[in-house]
């Protein structure tokens, strides 16, 4: 079924991110892998083409777009590629650069804007901790005040971009006593004393990316670095949350239709028993099944992409949007896997890697039971 919800001014920006991936990215991604993170060159470059602009505005070296149907093309286009792209853009570009435009003063976009615009800075953002998981309300991080100046101590885990970020939006607790309703959000410079990165994690996929362990020892950062009104953290990250789960939807999608469309030529292909296996009954209806199940997905999540470009996208609709995609595409790249047979268990296969990458998907950006609950109390469950 043709999508109908991209127009010429978005199809000609696709074309330009695919040229940039050809020409900058694709070459590279073995050395991304083989170094556990995209270099400074890809940031650089992703910058320079006004990709990481997207949201800043024009006055701070972005486009300002207004339009978040570029950002789902961008978003579309990285992860037809590899599915860490879009990730460690996304957490950039599409979750943390939001809130330095719309909580921060004019003094703050001018110190962090044009960097991040420019890919100078690489921005993280620093919710999840070891012990707290999906349930940002009881984070213990701490910031207590100290004469003008906050000392912040604590440590976040799962960290994509943590290895090389030059700005981490962390979450901390300034309230106790308020719980919730006493978090605030800091940007730390990670060159700041008592600020280090710990291990750079070793995960089952997504290699390409230097997700890790931070720790906060009595890290010194003023009132200038304070991200919103204090102790309005957890109520900003609860609005901003909306944008990143449809970011995952979008990923998870267009990475599964990749693939399958891949295996689908494999599929025409790959001989077995005198003809392709793409001949045999029980492959057509296999790949007739996931192909219906792709398009009628793509259906919601363009429709959710629609109504997040005209600010009407609710925080329910995102989570259905961004459980069932990852869902839709574990099962899509599992049975992509089977397809393929033994090959399809060897790291030189994109299937193979793609599997692995997946399967974090329906953890991440709110674990899929977290999504199932917000939508269940939306039904006065």
């Amino acid at each position: 079924m043709k999508r109908d919800i991209y127009d010429e001014d978005h199809e000609a920006f696709r074309d330009s991110v695919k040229q940039f991936l050809d020409r900058e990215v694709t070459p590279h991604l073995e050395s991304y892998a083989d170094n556990h993170g995209l270099d400074r060159a890809f940031w650089l470059a992703a910058g320079k083409q006004g990709f990481l602009g997207l949201e800043i505005p024009e006055e701070h070296g972005g486009s300002e777009a207004g339009d978040y149907r570029f950002n789902a093309v961008l978003t579309e286009e990285l992860a037809k590629v590899n599915m860490t792209l879009p990730s460690c853009v996304g957490i950039h570009a599409d979750i943390t650069v939001p809130y330095l435009v719309h909580l921060t003063d004019d003094a703050q976009r001018a110190r962090w804007l044009p960097g991040a615009a420019s890919g100078e800075i690489v921005t993280a953002i620093g919710m999840t901790e070891p012990g707290g998981g999906s349930d940002l309300a009881n984070l213990r991080t701490t910031a207590v005040r100290d004469g003008d100046d906050w000392l912040i101590t604590g440590s976040k885990t799962f960290i994509t971009n943590g290895g090389s970020a030059d700005l981490v939006l962390v979450a901390a607790r300034t309230s106790p006593e308020k719980k919730a309703k006493g978090i605030s959000l800091f940007a730390v410079d990670t060159t700041l004393d008592g600020f280090t990165v710990g291990r750079v994690l070793d995960k089952v996929g997504q290699d390409e990316s230097d997700t890790a362990e931070l720790a906060f020892d009595n890290v010194r950062v003023s009132n200038d670095d304070l991200v919103g009104p204090l102790d309005t953290g957890f109520i900003s990250m609860m609005q901003f949350l909306p944008q990143e789960r449809l970011g995952s939807a979008i990923t998870n999608l267009a990475h599964a239709r990749q693939i399958l469309e891949e295996t689908i030529q494999y599929a025409k292909d790959r001989q077995a028993f005198g003809q392709p296996i793409g001949g045999f009954q029980n492959t057509q209806f296999l790949l007739a099944d996931l192909v219906t199940r792709v398009d009628v997905t793509q259906a919601y999540v363009d429709q959710c992409v629609v109504a997040h470009t005209r600010k009407e996208l609710t925080p329910v609709d995102a989570a259905k949007a961004k459980w069932w995609t990852s869902q839709v595409q574990n099962d899509v790249l599992d049975h992509c896997v089977q397809v393929h047979g033994g090959y399809g268990y060897m790291n030189e296969y994109r299937v193979a890697r793609a599997w692995r990458d997946a399967r974090v998907t329906k953890i991440w950006a709110g674990s899929n039971e977290i999504m199932k609950m917000l939508i269940g109390r939306d039904l006065g469950l």
